[in-house]
């Protein structure tokens, strides 16, 4: 699958130099996308990955700091982006290489997926932009945002929909539009979100830790409202991801009771999205070895990761030893946090809609 996304590339000359290209494939987005889609159609997959390594990309255009890519930027690219998902014929974005990647992309959607799966792409890919052009106009504000905003819009920037859209096509599954989008079933989804975009902003912290202002994410959001280091914010930030984590698997669960073949896939598909970006992060040279400490990644750059049973430094012997433990019970435990972008989804785990 890599092998061919990379000829891809290289056909459509995405990565205008070596050093681009080098960091470019440092994505590993085939891996990525292997492990959250582990079966299904080669097709739809192959075309997914592609999707993947474009859109990493522009995500890395939209990171780079530099002084030329404002929010203005951000939200005029991403605005011609949608419209040429949905009209490859619009002709609102300039020649190159990027758009003519593009455009291929697009003329391949448009042939394998129903007016329906496309639909479901273009909301995906609207979350994504849309969450990046409100990081982006935070970061230009010079603010750091509270974190019932942050959890509540920051997320939307991991393009959740994004991706499993392309899970339910590479298997054939259609849900039907008031299961994909009952509230439950939306709540567990944009958990889901939340777990990934929270294990990202952790494997990819040291990648932006040079940014000033810092980079808008969950460690950095903790630190500015608890007035701590963002060391002290980060067992703090594991604590909030594991009772997320821990909802999580509580109403998939609950939604499992009852479900049909099709329904039961989707819900084991989250579970892969979950894990399988957890096992991508760790491995992928654009994390374990970050562009502003390398000249070029380290093939071989690993992050080492300790699984657990329960939720991280909640009840765990040695914890008060953690920096920033002293705030541990706020964030830890099962019951709603008192951040009501995040607690609302509880109510899903008894009441039936």
């Amino acid at each position: 699958m890599e092998a061919q996304a990379v000829e891809w590339l290289d056909a459509f000359g995405v990565y205008p130099d070596p050093v681009e290209r080098a960091w470019g494939l440092a994505t590993h987005s085939a891996d990525f996308s292997c492990r959250i889609i582990p079966d299904g159609s080669v097709d739809a997959l192959l075309l997914f990955t592609e999707w993947n390594y474009w859109a990493n990309a522009v995500d890395d255009w939209q990171d780079s700091g530099s002084d030329e890519v404002g929010t203005g930027a951000v939200v005029e690219h991403g605005v011609r982006l949608l419209r040429t998902i949905e009209d490859s014929g619009a002709s609102v974005l300039p020649d190159g290489p990027m758009t003519r990647a593009l455009l291929d992309l697009v003329r391949r959607t448009h042939a394998l997926l129903t007016p329906y799966e496309l639909r479901r792409f273009v909301e995906g890919t609207r979350d994504w932009l849309l969450g990046a052009a409100w990081r982006a106009a935070q970061a230009e504000a010079g603010t750091m945002p509270r974190l019932n905003d942050f959890v509540a819009m920051g997320p939307l920037a991991n393009g959740t929909r994004f991706s499993l859209t392309w899970s339910d096509v590479a298997r054939g599954d259609r849900l039907p539009a008031d299961v994909l989008c009952s509230r439950a079933l939306t709540a567990l989804t944009d958990a889901a979100g939340f777990v990934v975009s929270a294990d990202n902003d952790l494997f990819s912290y040291d990648k932006d830790d040079h940014l000033e202002p810092r980079e808008v994410n969950l460690v950095n959001v903790l630190a500015h409202q608890e007035n701590c280091s963002p060391a002290e914010a980060v067992p703090l930030a594991v604590a909030l991801r594991d009772r997320v984590m821990v909802l999580f698997l509580t109403l998939r669960t609950r939604l499992e009771a009852g479900a049909d073949a099709q329904l039961r896939r989707h819900l084991a598909a989250l579970g892969h999205y979950v894990a399988g970006s957890i096992t991508w992060q760790s491995r992928a040279p654009r994390y374990a070895s970050p562009r502003n400490r390398h000249e070029l990644p380290l093939a071989q750059a690993r992050f080492a990761i300790r699984f657990a049973d329960v939720p991280g430094c909640a009840d765990v012997p040695g914890s008060a030893d953690v920096p920033g433990s002293a705030d541990l019970p706020r964030f830890a435990g099962t019951e709603p946090p008192d951040v009501p972008a995040l607690a609302s989804w509880w109510q899903h785990v008894h009441v039936r809609d």
